[in-house]
């Protein structure tokens, strides 16, 4: 598999989602990103804006494992994971897992639930394995997990923790349609039986396990030049000096984002990374890895713009 077959089967998972979803084409473009770097991405947005789903039919058009769970407030660790169970009959601990064993998890109102529960995730996201009993039990390679969660202002949500956070390789905000797109969904859902059952958009898959780990090798060999990566290594280094931001990014950030460069070039048919690659994922990348300063906060400044000027004042390579 090559850039170009990369290309055309992205291609062909937009044409399926778009089947169902009406627009949120800036979604599935960064959820297909999130894929082919091997990572997991965050959607946050307000009720009723297809998060849910657009995940189920981004894991539809993939045609691989799907699990789904539903956080909330007395949601427990073992419910996500799974738990070792004693049969009586057999006098040995049986293994009963859990909906994380699965190639893609929608983690669906993650905020809804504690901390303590959410904290069960973390291994997997950044291992692909759970652990019970000190045996550890691999998820696969292309184990990924879409996140939704509402705005922290809505009622009864927990702000999620920032080592959880930062294992997200995208944190994106789920927008209101425009009024054409609108029309299009009210035509498109508005009448009929209004069901909600997938199937019935005629989604087929278009890839598979294997297809899948031949494209995460192909994005891992797409050309990182060294100018790029001292773009990148400043970039993250930046969020670290400005005073509008009290935390600034990790080092796996860095990392991340030029895992996400690499698949979005593959995505364009291109075996090198270019700046603009970076510059397009920057914002989505990190402004869940920083903290705003009290003075920032104060004034009222947000953290995508303040993003997005450390992207304009770092000097590009040519």
């Amino acid at each position: 598999m090559n850039v170009d077959d990369v290309k055309a089967l992205a291609t062909r998972i937009r044409e399926e989602v778009a089947k169902a979803i009406t627009g949120q084409h800036d979604t599935v473009d960064l959820m297909l990103t999130a894929l082919f770097a091997g990572g997991h991405i965050l959607l946050e947005g307000p009720p009723g804006t297809a998060k849910t789903m657009t995940a189920r039919c981004f894991a539809q058009a993939l045609g691989v494992a799907y699990g789904r769970i539903q956080f909330t407030p007395d949601l427990m660790p073992g419910d996500i994971v799974g738990s070792n169970i004693y049969n009586f009959q057999t006098g040995q601990f049986t293994l009963t897992r859990g909906p994380i064993f699965c190639d893609l998890l929608l983690a669906d109102e993650i905020n809804r639930t504690p901390p303590k529960t959410q904290a069960a995730l973390l291994e997997a996201m950044q291992e692909h394995a759970v652990t019970f009993d000190g045996t550890t039990h691999s998820l696969g390679r292309n184990f990924m997990v879409v996140a939704t969660q509402n705005p922290i202002e809505h009622q009864g949500v927990y702000p999620l923790p920032e080592a959880q956070l930062d294992r997200f390789l995208f944190k994106h905000r789920v927008s209101y349609p425009g009024p054409e797109e609108e029309r299009a969904i009210i035509i498109h859902h508005g009448g009929g039986s209004a069901s909600h059952d997938i199937a019935q958009y005629g989604i087929k898959a278009q890839t598979d396990r294997k297809t899948l780990e031949k494209a995460l090798e192909t994005v891992g060999s797409v050309t990182l030049v060294d100018d790029v990566v001292g773009y990148i290594a400043a970039l993250v280094r930046a969020t670290r000096d400005t005073a509008d931001l009290e935390v600034g990014a990790s080092p796996r950030a860095g990392a991340m984002l030029a895992r996400a460069a690499r698949a979005r070039a593959a995505l364009d048919g291109r075996a090198y990374v270019i700046p603009d690659d970076v510059k397009a994922l920057a914002v989505p990348a990190l402004r869940h890895r920083v903290i705003l300063s009290p003075a920032a906060q104060i004034d009222g400044r947000l953290v995508e713009q303040i993003v997005s000027d450390l992207v304009d004042q770092t000097e590009v390579p040519r």
